[in-house]
């Protein structure tokens, strides 16, 4: 921070701008007939059930098996973690024991207007049990098709985490294969360093198995000693990614079937949407207007950190970020998207206050803006931390079993309370987080870059231009 030249101005501006783009508009890659996202934007946030509507189903234990407690608890998480890993956040997930029943709501898919809920409903009520079997008998599938069945060398409990990848491949005539890749845990390795060793030996595939449909069956070509494997198959990217979210998922513990299945009006609308969306826009302009008027060049900086930490916002709804999932967008999730803005407008008025008071004591503007921003981030990191503390409890209470914060919480403090996912409230959490981490990122560290560097130029060296007499 010691040496901000006059070009660190342009570079954040440029770097915002190019950010805010991307969050908003995203990037999509496209191989063949199929369409990846690689950055998402805003038609990718997935909208939640109190905006725009969604899928009211029931499933029940099919073939008529009693299924108990347990189970039927264990089963609700499988499904809860399901969504999840399908970044739906705002869903109602829970059991009724009494009638062995597991009723499920969840909003439409992102950017879609004929959304098919068969096949949504359809995919979290499969089984999804992956396993590889030692091809050692052959039998003829359905189709008429080669399958290998034997002994099983490994299942999806030992699988660590699927995801869909492509591959470059002679046999395909785009040379380009969608595959799932698989690492396995520790587990697993040891069991499938053995298979392989086997296969090699015996000259037998390792048949790879969902449910009851056999996959593919390759050959072994040498042995695999680093845990990490692969599902080919002739896949879409859709199939693929279908597949590894049903492995990550996990495999429920009995088989069920859809009883009952209805489509959910919005409680909102998309209607109040647009109408919160356009308040929330009059609102930012009124705050800029009134930020530039108070505070001139500190309020000018401050309009565009805002600008950044708003798109930042978008960006961690949509899972911009790879290290991170996105989260469904909710009312009061938009509600935490704008409690987090306000609290960005008092960081930066905090900051300018204080460049204005030093200033007026008569010290230099660079040693003014200084130390205006290191007595100012004492203040914004106090009035933060609570609201980071209140976010995380929010997350860890409402969210699925699996997310960070839940598995952590979960074993301490909420241990006897048990697992809850109410969307609402994890949303709210979510885009507050999301929002508080921008607003250290947007309004302290990037305004004070940009602030430092501007008044490296001649033309803003005016002290009346951070609020203090010419001198």
């Amino acid at each position: 921070m010691k040496r901000i030249g006059k070009p660190t101005f342009f570079i954040v501006v440029a770097l915002i701008a190019l950010f805010s783009v991307s969050a908003v508009f995203g990037l999509d890659y496209r191989f063949g007939d199929n369409t990846k996202p690689l950055i998402k934007g805003v038609d990718d946030v997935r909208l939640g059930i109190d905006i725009q509507g969604g899928v009211d189903a029931t499933f029940e234990p099919s073939d008529g098996f009693d299924a108990s407690k347990n189970e039927l608890e264990a089963a609700t998480v499988v499904i809860k973690t399901r969504l999840s890993t399908l970044g739906i956040t705002d869903s109602e997930v829970y059991s009724d024991t009494k009638s062995d029943r597991i009723i499920v709501r969840f909003p439409w898919e992102a950017g879609t207007t004929d959304f098919d809920p068969d096949k949504a409903v359809q995919e979290l009520g499969t089984m999804a049990e992956l396993s590889f079997r030692m091809g050692s008998e052959q039998t003829t599938d359905e189709n008429g098709n080669a399958a290998y069945t034997g002994e099983v060398v490994l299942t999806g409990s030992d699988v660590e985490s699927a995801a869909p990848r492509t591959i470059q491949s002679n046999e395909t005539a785009t040379g380009q294969q969608i595959v799932v890749s698989l690492d396995l845990k520790e587990s697993g390795k040891e069991k499938f360093r053995t298979a392989t060793q086997n296969a090699m030996s015996t000259g037998v595939p390792i048949a790879i198995w969902m449910d009851d449909t056999q996959i593919s069956a390759p050959m072994v070509n040498e042995v695999i000693t680093d845990g990490s494997a692969m599902i080919t198959g002739d896949f879409t990217y859709e199939e693929a990614k279908s597949l590894a979210d049903k492995i990550n998922g996990g495999a429920l513990p009995f088989k069920m079937e859809i009883t009952n299945k209805r489509t959910i009006t919005p409680t909102m609308g998309s209607g109040s949407l647009e109408a919160i969306l356009l308040a929330a826009a009059i609102s930012f302009a009124f705050i800029a207007v009134y930020m530039i008027f108070l505070y001139r060049l500190p309020g000018c900086v401050a309009v565009i950190a805002l600008i950044g930490q708003i798109t930042g916002s978008i960006a961690f709804v949509t899972g911009w970020f790879g290290f991170m999932s996105g989260s469904t967008l909710t009312i009061p999730g938009i509600a935490g998207i704008i409690l987090a803005v306000g609290m960005g407008v008092d960081a930066n008025i905090i900051t300018s206050e204080r460049i204005k008071e030093e200033i007026r004591t008569g010290k230099s503007l660079d040693a003014s803006i200084k130390i205006a921003y290191k007595k100012a981030f004492s203040a914004i990191l106090d009035g933060n931390v609570t609201n980071v503390l209140i976010a995380i409890i929010l997350m860890g209470a409402f969210g699925v079993p699996s997310s960070f914060f839940s598995k952590i919480l979960n074993k301490t403090i909420f241990a006897a309370f048990g697992a809850t996912a109410e969307g609402f409230v994890y949303s709210f959490g979510f885009t507050l987080l999301a929002g508080v981490i921008l607003n250290f990122v947007m309004g302290v560290f990037a305004a004070r870059l940009m602030v430092t560097s501007l008044s490296k130029f001649n033309c803003f060296k005016n002290r009346k231009l951070y609020g203090g007499d010419e001198k």
